[in-house]
């Protein structure tokens, strides 16, 4: 049995991950913006308070600050949060306005900004490509090895034997394809799309709701259908196929997230199901000890997310900066400082709501609010 790790072992496996990522983060943003000829002014690995630091000889400060749950880099000219042109900025000299952000036209900004989710990705693919190296790649039939009695597989009358073609219209061509499809809609009614003997059909099935609980008590609620599979396949996967493989897996991470989101949205999965800094901060301490490749594959994971966050279309993320150099590139004139001003307030305000919001589920997970209510009931 493993036992839950220790604060000091958490904290620890919490900047083993968070800070590389960051760092990758932005200096994507900072290499991108350095092959464009652009100043960069800082580089902070956290927020606040500068812990210890240096300038290196272009005139950079390189910094690690007092809370490590970001990081950003300043680039010359960036004289607000929406690294818009003010009246200081135009007062620069020629020469050094050439050098700032603001001075590059709009698809070089969009390729600085979006180079920090990009490397992001590119991450987690190199992890990937060395997993599927190191292990194959699972490529198990999606036939029915056994209907689990008492499961949607048996009620809904599929036998062993039957190949699965489609889950709710969905192609699908391995085992693996059907559980990624069905582990995330427990509740919900299917159509099974599949073929016995030479012949195609169809039924419908209601995927059942299982509750996990891993070694260290943490408890999911995961879809099950109840198939068993057949003899599993696990391929061995060379070194030019190993990146085509990694870059499949990442798109079928984004899109769970995707789907994730859309059912939080939709009201089919609870908001309390939203995890914040705590709660990566106690993965990361339980992956650890788990050995290498536990934590390596969280760091993959955590790198998948951070690069799509990024990229959702708010202000204050990378997504809203390109969103407005998309309108900039279109109406061939920037957004309206005002509009772009209003859309950053908006954007602080989501933000800030949702680091409350997945605060509060994080400590409603670790029992903080049972616990109150005990003391005071």
């Amino acid at each position: 049995m493993i036992q839950t790790p220790g604060l000091m072992l958490t904290v620890l496996a919490f900047f083993l991950v968070i800070g590389p990522l960051v760092f990758i983060h932005e200096m994507g943003h900072y290499l991108a913006g350095r092959w464009f000829g652009v100043k960069a002014d800082a580089f902070s690995i956290g927020f606040g308070r500068e812990l210890a630091g240096w300038t290196d000889r272009r005139g950079t400060r390189w910094k690690l600050a007092l809370l490590p749950l970001g990081g950003y880099v300043k680039f010359a000219g960036d004289m607000n949060p929406a690294s818009q042109s003010t009246g200081e900025w135009l007062a620069l000299p020629p020469a050094e306005r050439a050098q700032t952000f603001q001075a590059k036209p709009v698809w070089q900004r969009a390729i600085i900004v979006a180079a920090g989710p990009f490397v992001n990705f590119v991450l987690a693919i190199l992890i990937l490509a060395g997993f599927a190296i190191a292990y194959g790649d699972a490529r198990t039939p999606s036939v029915v090895g056994q209907a689990i009695p008492g499961t949607a597989a048996a009620a809904a009358g599929l036998r062993a034997g039957d190949r699965v073609t489609a889950l709710g219209g969905r192609p699908v061509e391995t085992f693996e394809d059907m559980v990624r499809f069905v582990k995330i809609r427990a509740g919900e009614r299917v159509r099974v799309d599949y073929v016995r003997g030479a012949s195609p059909a169809s039924v419908e099935a209601v995927i059942g709701t299982q509750e996990q609980r891993d070694r260290f008590g943490n408890s999911y609620r995961v879809g099950l259908l109840g198939i068993s599979p057949a003899a599993p396949v696990i391929e061995p996967v060379g070194v030019l196929e190993a990146p085509v493989i990694a870059v499949r897996r990442t798109g079928q991470i984004v899109e769970m997230m995707v789907e994730t989101i859309g059912q939080i949205i939709s009201g089919r999965r609870s908001v309390k199901e939203l995890g914040g800094p705590l709660s990566i901060a106690k993965v990361s301490g339980e992956q650890i000890t788990l050995g290498p490749d536990a934590f390596v594959f969280l760091i993959a994971l955590v790198s998948i997310n951070l690069g799509f966050i990024n990229l959702l279309p708010v202000p204050m993320l990378d997504g809203g900066h390109l969103l407005f150099y998309a309108i900039e590139a279109v109406r061939r004139r920037p957004v309206a400082p005002e509009a772009v001003e209003w859309a950053y307030r908006g954007g602080l305000v989501a933000v800030l709501a949702l680091m409350l919001l997945v605060t509060f589920n994080d400590l409603g997970n670790f029992g903080l609010w049972r616990h109150l209510a005990g003391l005071i009931g």
